[in-house]
């Protein structure tokens, strides 16, 4: 039995906040996060998408319905490093989160040489259905930052995590190559998400609420596509 969670089904909303925004929510909750098992870590994704960038494109319409794969590691992973291959789907606000653990080199072997591993799990299965209706998918982005994630004190399924430094490369798309990238954010603000089962606990949307904060929609990959296409340099 696999030490870590495979399936996720939950609501999670983002905030783009600044850093003066943070520490006062912080300071209005009192506590009541606690820093969880990653604490600190620089998350390291791997996008896969179709020549044509379809899987993107798509989600950027705002669909009822969207999905994403991608390969994920805590801190720059070396060839036996623990890795996440993660399919990600959002339907009516839900969002289900499909994930295998293997080594960075396993996970590259099956994405980008599609050197399927033997393996007979639904959540593989899953992922392998998803690689054969799309083909052509490769990889096209890497996105990272720097994140603290915590969770609630009073219920380990209330997650929140600040990601800040937030930057991405559509080259030298190796993981194990470095976090260097062009930055999706000004510097000093950072991408607040809030995880649950359910709604969000009161005394947090309070304190959200007595800050002014509000959700905001923010695609990381959505928005590198953006800056890919916009700035030449990056092609």
């Amino acid at each position: 039995m696999p030490l870590y969670q495979s399936v996720f089904e939950r609501y999670e909303k983002k905030y783009v906040i600044t850093g003066t925004q943070k520490e006062k929510l912080l300071a209005a909750i009192n506590g009541k996060l606690v820093p969880d098992e990653f604490g600190e870590s620089t998350v390291c994704n791997l996008y896969f998408d179709t020549p044509d960038y379809r899987l993107i494109r798509a989600s950027m319409e705002k669909p009822v319905y969207k999905e994403k794969l991608r390969l994920r590691s805590y801190g720059i992973p070396q060839e036996n490093s623990n890795v996440f291959v993660e399919l990600k789907k959002k339907y009516k606000g839900v969002v289900y989160k499909r994930r295998i653990n293997m080594t960075y080199g396993e996970a590259v072997d099956f994405l980008c040489r599609r050197n399927f591993p033997r393996a007979d799990t639904q959540v593989y299965g899953e992922i392998a259905y998803f690689m054969g209706f799309y083909r052509s998918l490769r990889p096209t982005v890497s996105i990272f930052c720097d994140r603290t994630a915590y969770f609630s004190s009073e219920d380990r399924n209330v997650r929140v995590t600040f990601d800040r430094n937030i930057r991405f490369r559509n080259q030298m798309l190796d993981l194990s190559t470095g976090s260097q990238g062009v930055r999706l954010l000004d510097s000093g603000l950072y991408v607040m998400e809030v995880k649950t089962l359910g709604s969000v606990p009161l005394w947090f949307s309070s304190a959200l609420d007595g800050l002014e904060i509000y959700p905001r929609a923010f695609s990381k990959y959505g928005k590198a596509y953006e800056m890919m296409f916009k700035e030449p340099l990056l092609n």
